[in-house]
């Protein structure tokens, strides 16, 4: 059975037979490449993710360079909340000022049609959806999922430890819970309308769900996750969810519904697989640190990530977390052509 690279995605993430497990990496466009740094070198962060030539350009940089197996529209996590009417400044990374602490600033936040207020990231998925096409490559979409999202607007910027928005938890529990509600209006909203325009699997990154145990992620995120993987159109594109941190959570993710859990590197990926089952496909999850290694010792841990996933329904082989700007770019290439040597036997 040889499989284009949409269908062994769109098969490995329902949990069906596959020639061998789809490739990709998370933030495979970035500065690792020279290529994104050229385009880069012309915009300011968000003018990237605004413009949709650059945009298309950077997101299929790593297919026609690399060989990825699947094109993720180049975007942040952030956009979305532009609509929103708060201001963000990219630094690189958000920062709101000043955050939202209370029920006014909740209650102020701004309602969008979300499909007028990003308008630029729909445009960027449709152009990106004629170019996968005639390539055979599947298209991803994204989003932040709340309880990150709301991290960010809480705190204000990153953290290590994000202790105001705990202090909110326990607080100011009403808070929360009024902010993660709007926050998963906006998702499922966003995620849909990425469908809507060609989007083919979309993932969803919960990057600081992992700061709670399992009670609290139970109590706090879980039921995002429920209501998104619930409301999005997943008959049209199944949904990967990713916990950054979240080994503690692996069972409790199991409950949220999504098609794939997205493991990073200190979980056991074998054992996970096992626990998995037939509940969900699972994709992951090398170190990103390790694409550093020689490429000999890459193809090995990529052949042993492929015999540790198979007692998962399905499994995409993936980074733990996304490329680091001082990854080198053969150890990507090494990665993809390790996964697209391996065999179905």
């Amino acid at each position: 059975m040889k499989l284009t690279p949409q269908e062994r995605m769109l098969r490995a993430c329902r949990g069906e037979s596959v020639d061998r497990p789809p490739v990709w990496l998370m933030r495979q466009a970035g500065r690792y490449l020279p290529e994104y740094r050229a385009v880069r070198a012309k915009y300011s962060f968000l003018e990237m993710c605004q413009t949709p030539d650059a945009a298309v350009e950077v997101s299929l940089q790593p297919i026609d360079l690399l060989g990825s197996e699947a094109c993720i529209l180049f975007s942040d996590i952030f956009v979305p909340i532009l609509g929103l009417g708060i201001d963000v400044d990219f630094r690189p990374g958000p920062h709101v000022d000043p955050p939202l602490r209370s029920q006014a600033d909740v209650d102020a936040l701004a309602k969008p049609d979300i499909r007028e207020a990003v308008p630029y990231v729909f445009d960027i998925l449709r152009q990106l959806r004629r170019e996968v096409d005639s390539r055979g490559v599947p298209l991803l979409g994204f989003a932040g999922a709340p309880f990150t999202l709301a991290a960010y607007l809480v705190e204000g910027s990153g953290s290590s430890h994000f202790a105001a928005l705990k202090t909110l938890l326990h607080r100011e529990p009403k808070v929360l819970r009024s902010l993660l509600d709007r926050l998963v209006e906006l998702t499922v909203d966003y995620l849909n309308a990425q469908i809507e325009a060609g989007a083919q699997v979309v993932q969803l990154f919960d990057t600081w769900a992992g700061l709670l145990d399992a009670a609290e992620y139970r109590e706090w995120v879980l039921p995002t996750h429920r209501a998104i993987a619930s409301r999005v159109n997943r008959a049209a594109a199944p949904l990967i969810l990713y916990v950054n941190n979240g080994s503690h959570l692996l069972d409790s993710m199991l409950d949220s519904g999504a098609d794939v859990m997205s493991l990073d590197w200190r979980v056991d990926l074998a054992d996970a697989a096992r626990r998995v089952g037939s509940r969900a496909s699972i994709q992951g999850n090398l170190d990103p640190c390790g694409l550093h290694a020689p490429g000999a010792e890459i193809a090995k841990r990529v052949r042993d990530m492929a015999e540790a996933g198979r007692a998962a329904r399905g499994h995409i082989l993936n980074l733990g977390h996304g490329c680091l700007p001082g990854t080198p770019v053969e150890g990507v290439r090494a990665f993809i052509e390790a996964a697209r040597a391996l065999s179905a036997d």
